[in-house]
């Protein structure tokens, strides 16, 4: 009985670990092994994972964020290359889905709408931090919402401060965070 407690319990550390590897990352790409692309008009990374999920080659993909000059982008792989940090993509295998980065400071694909007093522009880098910065330096500040470059009518990355903390909701464009 204790022999296949023991078992059991190094499978499910075993399962574990290979399911943990295998989840979908933003901040992550997998170059190489392309065999097809298109452009995601909704810039959200779920619609390229769910494509990879139907097609039958599909062995993992990965998802650039729009910028300025080019859109959203799905790459589609027929083998796993390795995953390497890259700003601005998101990537997996197949039947991962999309897990968002964790961080303290930070809400991913998180958008605060409302409750702005003031909007700028800030760099394309830095997943926001220009807009945390921002908000920090400012004593109205309560909350902001940093959109990545490529979802705002300008095509830059913006940052909207806000006096109110407002409620959030799933959007990929955005990264968000709470002040004070």
């Amino acid at each position: 009985m204790m022999r296949a407690l023991i078992a059991l319990t190094v499978l499910t550390a075993v399962c574990l670990a290979c399911a943990s590897s295998a989840t979908a990352q933003v901040g992550f790409d997998r170059r190489g092994h392309d065999y097809m692309n298109f452009a995601v008009r909704s810039g959200d990374p779920a619609v390229c994972s769910a494509r990879c999920d139907r097609e039958a080659r599909c062995r993992a993909w990965s998802f650039t964020f729009p910028t300025g000059d080019r859109s959203a982008t799905c790459w589609l792989k027929s083998e796993v290359p390795p995953r390497v940090e890259a700003n601005d993509v998101a990537s997996g295998v197949r039947g991962a889905g999309v897990i968002e980065p964790r961080a303290r400071n930070r809400e991913f694909a998180i958008d605060r709408p409302g409750g702005d007093f003031r909007t700028i522009e800030v760099p394309a880098e830095g997943n926001g931090e220009a807009c945390r910065l921002a908000c920090q330096k400012d004593g109205q500040c309560r909350a902001w919402t940093y959109m990545r470059p490529g979802y705002s009518e300008s095509g830059g990355a913006r940052c909207y401060l806000k006096s109110h903390l407002t409620a959030p909701r799933h959007r990929p464009c955005c990264i968000s965070g709470v002040e004070r």
